[in-house]
């Protein structure tokens, strides 16, 4: 296995970071890059070793699964076979991957990308791409494809098709198809090779894999040009974005990650590509956050309508409406890509990322009660509405309904924002965005959007709601709005209120802010809450949390120490601009699910928000 060598990055194209060998067959979680093509997505290790994707799409069985069980979870390996080094950047303007391997004998540059569909020709539906450039010297590589159906419960089967070595497991098929990178051997349940790369000289692997579909072999021409046009599409998508404003780097490779969670088929956004990512080494708290959550989609259109993005936009909401069709007037907690709104959580047979188990395919928490996601989706049909100026005649009744329904139950307790497994409590941040969803509705209403018979009523529970928060979720010896009705613990998420614009009690609300910044952060680290939650064990930072409050400190007035505290976040990134979940504070370890679209979707809100802020402050 290699080394790496260089400083934490801090998302620059081109930037090596501090890396190190594999523990237990385990890379660290901030070595990992992502590569998708709108379907699905792989994590690729420094170290040239992918060893995540799900196939046929971001949300099936992982046919690579190392991260999960280094043992049997499969991956698909490719490095030098001598001592080296690794640097990495993203190409820029895309979502390709460029890994450039020194040795003591030469430099070779690898390019990975899953290949953006090209309708104009016959192509398999899914394909890996990894091409390998001498750039100087002679280098010795070794490669293996190790595949895993169906989180490694399926048998898999080799065999060779018109000399092409060919991995199947019932309907599923992919194929290695390898030029100038060796002969391809087939033995026991992987496919490998090895070669050496001299100086100018050039090889290609590829991947294609179909499910319930005939599996096409490509031509060595048909990948050049297929990743160059990927290359080029994703350079095209990111140069008609719009941002001007500070960090201007770390917003568009946010935006970049953001587009690649986007589920083309539907238009739904993934919360993460991945699965079980531990917040705790050796921890229980291990979640599937390959949904689509009602608590991102706020940030989640807004970031798309700030940044110029009308299509993304306009998919996402229509998915959101159609999902929530399906459970009206309720709301799941998240929904599957395709919409649907069953997600059973069952446990796999993985050892879990260093031992940290369980591992899980679905997630229990859809079922849950949290009342926050009402405002949410008002807010996120506000948003759709103030920008288009219209609301299909159906959804605008149903946006209705779902007010006269927070009127009947924002008094019940629920898991809120965090999904605690514990018993449900008053969460004062789910009764601030019931709050929200009333006024959202009531200024729908008077703009003639959304039918306004009910006007009235909606009203009058917002104002009961407002007395409700201000009397029994606010501490006067914490001067602070807290956990929940009756605590005297915080809870960073009651700045989602604020940035909704929940209330009119600004006094309050800088009270909250300062407290937060003075109790739950830690540096750039701020804790979500403080208090029991039903489950063991400890997490580290998360790191939306620490965005929210910069955005907060900017939105009462603090500018400096919003830019201050930002230009901090932006440095946690890892070198190639991606976040996880959480970060360990003590060691700077990312944990959790990864790449994770809250936090890139907070700071794109936090940027936009602080940049606008030093605009307007007085010089």
């Amino acid at each position: 296995m290699g080394t790496t060598s260089g400083s934490p990055g801090t998302g620059a194209d081109r930037c090596p970071s501090v890396g190190g060998l594999r523990i237990g067959g385990y890379a660290p979680l901030r070595e990992y890059a992502v590569i998708g093509d709108g379907r699905t997505a792989a994590l690729v290790a420094r170290d040239g070793s992918v060893d995540w994707l799900g196939l046929p799409d971001l949300d099936s069985p992982a046919v690579f699964g190392a991260v999960l069980d280094a043992a049997r979870g499969g991956q698909f390996r490719l490095e030098p076979s001598v001592p080296y080094r690794a640097e990495r950047r993203y190409l820029p303007g895309t979502n390709v991957l460029e890994t450039t391997f020194v040795t003591s004998g030469g430099r070779v540059r690898l390019t990975d990308a899953l290949s953006l569909r090209d309708d104009s020709a016959l192509t398999p539906m899914r394909e890996l791409l990894r091409r390998l450039d001498g750039l100087s010297g002679c280098v010795p590589l070794t490669w293996s494809v190790q595949p895993r159906f169906g989180y490694g419960t399926r048998r898999t089967r080799l065999a060779r098709r018109a000399g092409v070595p060919v991995a199947t497991s019932g309907r599923d098929a992919l194929a290695v198809c390898a030029w100038d990178a060796g002969v391809p051997d087939c033995h026991g349940d992987s496919i490998s090779g090895h070669f050496e790369l001299g100086q100018g000289r050039h090889a290609m692997i590829a991947m294609p894999f179909a499910d319930q579909e005939p599996l096409v072999f490509p031509g060595r021409a048909e990948c050049e040009r297929r990743l160059a046009g990927t290359c080029a599409a994703w350079r095209s998508w990111a140069h008609d974005r719009l941002y001007t404003g500070r960090w201007h780097q770390a917003v568009m490779r946010s935006l970049l990650v953001l587009k690649m969670l986007v589920y083309a088929p539907s238009g739904a956004v993934a919360a993460a590509v991945t699965t079980s990512l531990p917040e705790e080494i050796g921890g229980e708290r291990n979640w599937d956050y390959r949904f689509s959550w009602v608590r991102d989609s706020a940030f989640t259109l807004a970031a798309f309508l700030r940044l110029g993005c009308p299509a993304e936009a306009h998919g996402y909401f229509w998915w959101l409406m159609h999902a929530s069709q399906l459970t009206h007037p309720d709301l799941n907690v998240l929904y599957r890509l395709d919409g649907g709104p069953r997600t059973p959580e069952k446990t796999l047979p993985w050892e879990g990322y260093r031992g940290s188990k369980p591992v899980r395919s679905g997630n229990a928490a859809a079922g849950q009660i949290q009342m926050d996601t009402y405002g949410e989706l008002l807010q996120t049909a506000w948003l759709y509405a103030r920008a288009t100026g219209r609301l299909d005649a159906d959804v605008a009744r149903r946006l209705g309904e779902l007010a006269d329904l927070v009127c009947k139950t924002w008094q019940q307790p629920d898991s809120g924002i965090w999904e605690v497994r514990s018993a449900p409590r008053h969460f004062t941040q789910s009764k601030m965005m019931c709050g929200v969803a009333l006024d959202r509705a009531v200024d729908l209403a008077d703009r003639g959007l959304i039918p306004g018979r009910h006007r009235a009523r909606w009203h009058i529970a917002r104002e009961e709601i407002s007395t409700f928060v201000e009397t029994r979720c606010f501490s006067s010896r914490r001067n602070s709005y807290v956990r929940a009705a009756g605590s005297e613990d915080l809870d960073a998420g009651v700045l989602l209120g604020h940035l909704y614009g929940y209330g009119d009690n600004d006094q309050r609300m800088r009270a909250t802010v300062s407290a937060l910044d003075r109790e739950l952060r830690h540096g750039p680290y701020v804790d979500r809450y403080a208090g029991e939650d039903g489950l063991s064990g400890s997490e580290g930072a998360f790191l939306a949390c620490s965005f929210w409050l910069a955005e907060s400190l900017a939105r009462t007035g603090c500018v400096r120490q919003a830019i201050e505290l930002m230009d901090d976040l932006v440095a946690l990134a890892n070198d190639v601009g991606l976040y996880s979940e959480e970060i360990d504070p003590a060691t700077g370890a990312f944990l959790g699910n990864l790449p994770q679209g809250l936090s890139h979707l907070a700071l794109i809100s936090a940027a936009c928000t602080i940049s606008a802020a030093e605009k307007e402050a007085p010089q």
